[in-house]
């Protein structure tokens, strides 16, 4: 069978290539990728060429949300063992010898290295691959009766997980999710496991808004801005990465609340209320990436109190992965977009 991999070379050239077999170094398994799900990130490279200030400048397997099963073992002895089902964490933890950074918040460390990351040259390449050798340390065992499927969830579930983290304790508390794609759609998974009196997103697309009510979440249009602002939210997480976003989020806190910043603005100003925000004592807490969460995230999706039906909403195969993208693209067609590398044929 051909390592067929999804690579970008540029904007809007996005390539579908046999790579070969790998060649792993002593201390990475060659694991063989069931299912990889399609990120913002990987949206942003395949149409701008550049994710922020991650800007390609040599070709770069895509993905970094995989799981797969270990088909040859780390030569030094380290990792799981041949046939083990995996989820990968993608994150390997760097500093750069000046800036520091807090003790026990890899995600924090100045210079790591994500899996498709184009942050450093030569770039770091992803996981959309049928097979793909990666440090032992990035792989993470799943527990039985985990499908491989719903663990390519692993990785947004466990950004999702760190964002409510950031916000504190979420038990007895309401809480609000700003945009109800992918990212949005499990903060809320992650919101009603832990507790949460109430649950509401907000969405302009309708069908994110049907896939949260599905799950018993309340949906509002994100244009209802005075439905928004009378919310009176204890916790707010903006999912968006929009500047209208920010402002709902601000508008649905309610006074003395906290707003976690999840999604990713824009490089440089962004329009932000923050007279509203220093008048009700908001506390604005940013969150990145993720951590420790990891094995939390695993065993939540294991035992089925993580809640995400309908979150994967397509699953096309490698061969038609330029597809795939198109509709990952597409928030009013679908949500969280799978390719499926062919293991389980």
């Amino acid at each position: 069978m051909n390592n067929l991999a999804v690579v970008a070379h540029a904007a809007e050239d996005l390539r579908i290539e046999d790579i070969g077999a790998p060649v792993p170094r002593t201390d990475e398994a060659v694991v063989a990728i069931a299912y990889g799900g399609i990120c913002g990130s990987d949206l942003h490279y395949w149409r701008h060429g550049a994710a922020g200030a991650s800007v390609l400048r040599e070709p770069m397997i895509l993905g970094h949300e995989v799981s797969g099963v270990v088909a040859v073992a780390a030569a030094d002895g380290s990792g799981p063992d041949v046939g083990t089902p995996v989820a990968v964490h993608p994150l390997t933890a760097h500093g750069d010898g000046r800036t520091p950074w807090p003790e026990g918040h890899p995600n924090l460390a100045p210079a790591s290295t994500y899996l498709g990351s184009a942050m450093h040259l030569p770039h770091t390449q992803g996981a959309f691959a049928r097979r793909v050798a990666l440090p032992s340390r990035l792989l993470h065992p799943l527990p039985a009766g985990l499908d491989l499927k719903t663990a390519a969830l692993a990785e947004p579930a466990a950004v999702a997980w760190h964002a409510l983290q950031r916000a504190g304790e979420v038990k007895g508390r309401s809480v609000v999710v700003i945009g109800a794609g992918p990212i949005g759609q499990l903060v809320a998974a992650v919101a009603q496991r832990g507790g949460a009196t109430s649950v509401t997103v907000t969405d302009l697309q309708q069908r994110p808004r049907d896939i949260a009510a599905a799950r018993g979440i309340r949906a509002i249009d994100a244009r209802a801005e005075l439905e928004i602002s009378d919310l009176h939210a204890d916790v707010v997480i903006e999912s968006s990465g929009t500047a209208p976003g920010l402002v709902a989020a601000v508008s649905a806190a309610v006074r003395g609340g906290t707003v976690v910043l999840l999604g990713l603005q824009r490089g440089g100003e962004v329009p932000a209320p923050m007279a509203t925000a220093i008048t009700r004592e908001l506390t604005l807490r940013g969150s990145f990436r993720f951590g420790a969460e990891f094995d939390d995230v695993i065993a939540a999706l294991a035992d089925g109190s993580l809640d995400v039906r309908g979150i994967i909403s397509q699953v096309l195969p490698v061969d038609d992965a330029l597809d795939a993208f198109a509709l990952a693209a597409d928030p009013a067609s679908s949500c969280k977009v799978l390719i499926d590398f062919g293991l389980e044929e």
